[in-house]
């Protein structure tokens, strides 16, 4: 118990020090009454999460994990299986089918292009051209699936004539910060989910926190979600339906043979939650650590650029539909997140029933953690893992960022993997592309190295990534039409 207080937050790094001291690929801990199971070679990391993935089904109920799903409401944090089964069916039928993907193109496009205008804008506001990445990459992010859930960028009402350049206000600079501190602490070794009489004392100040993050987004999304709610229940007892404008529209519009709504209100609303935080801190993050890596690697930020003058040219704007072409780009962020996963740890799982992985004996209700550090920075898979090196992801085929055979983990595999890949991938390559096609990027004055350091609660850059930005592309491309 003590290391789990003593480290609080980065308890993470101490159960690493510890992998790394004994030279394992496999470390069990006794956690309380819990045995603890981490995972750092891919071998033993498809065992556990596609030979046995019925045997490692569940997830850990958890103080946070059961607050910021509403009591196991949504899909990935749900420990019960009806359950996810009912809501992975909605995902995947539904709210990430190709025909909402499609139809809400365009939505993706306008926060696209205002990124562009933004960045452009913020070059006569700021000394010298310095640009926040982590502010835009982040903001970037929650705008686009707040438009895509909500449909619209921020929660204030919108005026039209401010929209083009306007950046994010105290609202949704919150509500950013509230997801990144979810992905934090949801699954984070708090001292009551494994001494369980201890709940409410808050030794670690876990639970603190977590009550914290969903004030916030129950102050932020709830109104919008029971306004929204309200006028489905309307528009069903007059029986005047309208199209679905936007994710939430599906969530709340869906009817059983009945006429009767399929999800309630706190299904909803947490599936909101899962839906915004998997759709802001992984592609930010992604984002920020590839452009820090390539400001100290000049050679790999020319071939970035040179791929994207090929392939798209200086005439018009990057798309979505130039991501299949844009190889050396998403090896690039492939590359990112072998090296630098937002989150140490996948979601952990629990042994249903006592089976061996590896020859080893598993008791029932164990948790097993796949270590995303450990995958990506294994030296028996990766030669000279700690150089960013994108080359080692090129192949004769096209590049994906999911990557199936574990080696590293972007959007986990098997039945409880993400199902977002579509989705997650448009986001963090039209970010990616975007930046580095419109403008040019530097170090600040007085810079010669970008530091690489990790921040000591999680494994995002200590310091967010500041660089001058020149726009490299004819003014007409940054100005709304």
């Amino acid at each position: 118990m003590h290391q789990l207080i003593w480290n609080k937050s980065s308890v993470f790094r101490w159960i690493h020090r510890v992998l790394n001291d004994m030279g394992a690929d496999i470390l069990t801990l006794k956690l309380g009454s819990v045995h603890v199971m981490f995972v750092t070679c891919p071998e033993i990391a498809r065992e556990v999460l596609r030979k046995n993935e019925a045997v490692f089904f569940s997830r850990p109920a958890t103080f946070a994990s059961e607050l910021f799903s509403y009591g196991y409401k949504s899909t990935s944090l749900t420990v019960i299986e009806d359950q996810w089964k009912k809501m992975k069916r909605m995902l995947t039928s539904e709210v990430l089918s190709p025909a909402l993907e499609c139809k809400l193109h365009g939505q993706r496009v306008l926060e696209a292009d205002h990124l562009v205008r933004y960045v452009y804008s913020q070059l006569e506001l700021t000394p010298g051209g310095c640009i926040d990445i982590r502010h835009v990459a982040r903001h970037f992010c929650g705008n686009i699936i707040r438009r895509l859930v909500f449909g619209k960028r921020y929660f204030a009402d919108e005026s039209p004539a401010a929209m083009s350049v306007v950046g994010p206000g105290v609202d949704e600079q919150e509500h950013v910060d509230a997801l990144f501190t979810l992905v934090n602490y949801v699954y984070s070794f708090c001292v009551s989910d494994y001494y369980p009489g201890l709940v409410g004392l808050d030794l670690d100040g876990h639970e603190k926190v977590a009550k914290g993050v969903m004030s916030t987004l129950d102050r932020l999304h709830s109104p919008i979600i029971d306004e929204k709610v309200h006028e489905w229940s309307r528009r069903r007892e007059v029986g005047n339906r309208r199209d679905a404008g936007d994710i939430l529209d599906v969530l709340v519009a869906l009817e059983d043979a009945d006429g009767q709504p399929v999800l309630s209100i706190d299904e909803i609303k947490a599936q909101t939650v899962e839906l915004m935080f998997g759709s802001v801190v992984y592609p930010s993050n992604t984002v920020e650590w590839a452009l820090a890596e390539m400001m100290n690697r000049s050679d790999v930020m020319q071939k970035a650029i040179d791929e994207l003058d090929a392939v798209v040219g200086k005439e018009r704007l990057v798309q979505e539909s130039d991501i299949s072409k844009l190889n050396y780009l998403k090896s690039c962020i492939r590359e990112a997140f072998r090296l630098h996963p937002y989150h140490a740890i996948n979601a952990p799982r629990v042994a249903m029933e006592d089976t061996a992985i590896a020859g080893y004996l598993i008791p029932k209700d164990s948790h097993v953690i796949v270590s995303r550090i450990g995958l990506g920075k294994n030296s028996k898979v990766w030669p000279e893992p700690l150089e960013f090196r994108p080359e080692r992801h090129l192949n004769d085929g096209v590049v994906v960022l999911a990557e199936p055979d574990l080696r590293f983990v972007t959007f986990g595999t098997g039945r409880r993997g993400c199902p977002g890949v579509s989705l997650g991938t448009s986001f963090t390559m039209v970010l990616f592309a975007r930046l580095l096609q419109g403008f040019s990027w530097t170090k600040p004055p007085g810079i010669d190295i970008i530091s690489l350091q990790e921040s000591p609660t999680s494994l995002a850059l200590a310091a967010p990534l500041v660089l001058q930005a020149k726009s490299r592309l004819a003014a007409h491309l940054y100005v709304e039409e």
